[in-house]
């Protein structure tokens, strides 16, 4: 697997990082087979110079060629480079293996103020590229750090499953979301939800829970065709 973090990519007036990793997918489709995006909270504090909320994004792939995670990486590159947008602060990292020390990196953003040279320490140290791409290149934090959060299997909201279009809005049977990977969970007790309908919102948006892609639902009472309601999670 193909573990590639982005962070701090947009300003407040462009698309976001979330719509750049699904660009960034379409450019490598050709070379490596999409497997999920994910999108990582960081520390949300005003301290912190982000954009919107401080998320981050990683991206996780399954090559299908015979090219080098250089020429993937070059490929990755081009494609931030053209979305580059003046104001933003680019980061982008690329790595086959994820060490326990970039996991605890990710989980430490989570919860404090964090400097660029420790990211780019680290990064040197476990031998995994690491680089910004314009402005101040404080997004070579958030990149790093979605790349530890992603290993964990524990973390973050997908924004995209496999090659599926983002195209289930309102009532969907959960048959439909088991076809897609997705497991149905109460949001209370945990327990799974094998049949009927949930209304997923404006987008489907579940979780990574314990190596699993995984939508929270509540009952839902009234007359509606949904029997239960998505719960949005961070």
């Amino acid at each position: 697997m193909i573990h590639v973090g982005i962070d701090d990519t947009d300003t407040l007036d462009t698309p976001g990082t979330n719509q750049l990793a699904r660009a960034l997918v379409a450019r490598l489709l050709p070379r490596c087979e999409p497997v999920r995006i994910t999108r990582h909270q960081l520390l949300f504090d005003p301290r912190v110079p982000y954009t919107r909320k401080n998320g981050s994004a990683s991206i996780l792939l399954q090559r299908r060629s015979a090219d080098s995670i250089r020429a993937i990486l070059d490929e990755l590159r081009q494609g931030m480079r053209e979305w580059f947008k003046p104001g933003s602060d680019p980061g982008l990292c690329i790595t086959e293996m994820v060490p326990a020390g970039v996991t605890a990196f990710g989980r430490r953003c989570q919860q404090d103020l964090v400097k660029q040279q420790e990211a780019r320490d680290l990064s040197r140290d476990c031998g995994i590229h690491l680089e910004g791409l314009g402005g101040t290149e404080d997004g070579v934090i958030g990149a790093l750090a979605a790349v530890g959060l992603a290993a964990t299997g524990d973390d973050g909201r997908v924004v995209s499953i496999g090659a599926w279009p983002d195209d289930l809005v309102g009532p969907q049977p959960i048959a439909e979301l088991h076809r897609r990977g997705v497991t149905v969970r109460r949001h209370d007790t945990a327990e799974p939800v094998h049949a009927g309908i949930v209304d997923v919102g404006k987008h489907l948006r579940p979780n990574m829970r314990q190596g699993r892609i995984v939508l929270f639902v509540l009952p839902r009472t009234g007359p509606d065709q949904a029997a239960w309601e998505a719960v949005r999670r961070i």
